[in-house]
């Protein structure tokens, strides 16, 4: 909610200018108050300060907008300092033309290395659907020698379990080779 300032006594017939508490932006924009002070300390914004020792920050409409901007900026993938580049140039009184060549230019940048890490994030799924289909490939011909396998073990099994033993073999010739004592 922003706050107004009283007019001076000399500016008695124009409007207050409307301030805002770093509460006031902090509810607004949905960030923390830790986060606004950052982005003063990265020359984002510039409040007045107030109160004992200025320890109360007073933001303008000035920084209100600076904010909305930062955030925007950032919602594009621009870091703080191509941000701050870009408002301060639209703080200078230089040609708009020139200022505007800049950000296109920015952002021609910004979206030349999106498209880049774009690609490389592409050979990577390409690469990782690649993996994904010899894993595939490689278990179903894992599968089918398993069958393979399966249907001899269990032939080979079903042989020994008929079989017999080695020591009933052995009982067996001892049987025919010694006759019976009558």
């Amino acid at each position: 909610m922003p706050t107004t300032t009283a007019p001076a006594p000399a500016a008695a017939d124009t409007p207050a200018a409307a301030t805002y508490s770093i509460g006031d932006l902090a509810q607004e924009f949905d960030l923390t108050t830790r986060a606004i002070r950052f982005y003063e300390d990265m020359g984002l914004l510039q409040p007045s300060r107030e109160g004992a020792g200025g320890r109360v920050r007073v933001y303008t409409a000035r920084d209100r907008t600076r904010l909305r901007l930062t955030l925007r900026a950032k919602r594009l993938g621009l870091s703080l300092v191509e941000a701050r580049e870009l408002l301060d140039m639209y703080d200078s009184p230089r040609d708009t033309a020139a200022q505007l060549r800049r950000f296109q230019a920015v952002l021609g940048a910004h979206r030349a290395q999106l498209e880049a890490r774009m690609a490389e994030l592409q050979a990577n799924i390409d690469e990782v659907k690649a993996q994904e289909k010899d894993t595939r490939a490689l278990l179903a011909r894992m599968a089918g020698k398993k069958d393979t396998v399966s249907r001899a073990t269990a032939a080979a099994s079903t042989a020994v379990a008929s079989a017999p033993t080695p020591a009933a073999a052995l009982r067996r010739r001892r049987r025919r080779a010694d006759p019976p004592a009558a």
